[in-house]
């Protein structure tokens, strides 16, 4: 198993009590959906490409996004303590199914961004996770331009077309493309 045929599920914050639960954070919509777990694959920080199977034994649902882990083999505070920050992946065919016209951002990379007025802007390059939101990079005219994930700018994905479509606003491509000419009349 490999990082590319993987999602990250989470990471490991500390060991809890003595006999190798682990508080675990997870980076999903909904951690129920991953309460019967059967195997997980775990990155060391000291190793973070090299993906290590672990059988799991419990989770137990905690507050909001956190679970306790408990993983087969690992059974005393000692044992769990090397496991601190290690974060969790699952393989891309364990992702929960989604609606109609939803996407994971894996799913639309390569991707033509269709915009309602302009038309074809360019191509989905990547996917930034920013602590304030997520945000498109697409390749326009030689720029990449970077959009909010949010329901009212990105519309929908058409998987068989390979089509993203999205509501820029106003005046966003014209801040990639001259810079200068947009500075702050306040600012000195």
């Amino acid at each position: 198993m490999t990082l590319d045929e993987c999602f990250e599920l989470g990471f490991i914050v500390k060991p809890h009590a003595l006999k190798g639960m682990m508080v675990t954070q997870l980076d999903v919509d909904d951690a129920a959906t991953y309460d019967r777990l059967k195997t997980v694959y775990l990155a060391l920080p000291t190793a973070p490409t090299k993906l290590t199977a672990y059988s799991v034994e419990r989770v137990n649902p905690q507050d909001g996004l956190r679970v306790l882990l408990k993983l087969r083999g690992i059974d005393r505070i000692e044992e769990a303590e090397p496991l601190r920050g290690a974060k969790l992946w699952l393989p891309l065919s364990e992702l929960p199914a989604l609606e109609e016209h939803q996407f994971y951002f894996h799913d639309v990379i390569g991707f033509q961004v269709v915009d309602e007025k302009e038309g074809e802007l360019g191509v989905v390059e990547n996917f930034y996770e920013l602590p304030q939101q997520d945000v498109l990079a697409m390749r326009y005219k030689g720029q990449e331009v970077l959009l909010p994930v949010v329901d009212e700018l990105v519309s929908h994905a058409d998987m068989e077309a390979k089509k993203l479509f999205v509501n820029m606003p106003e005046g966003l491509l014209d801040i990639y493309m001259n810079p200068g000419a947009h500075k702050n009349p306040n600012a000195d």
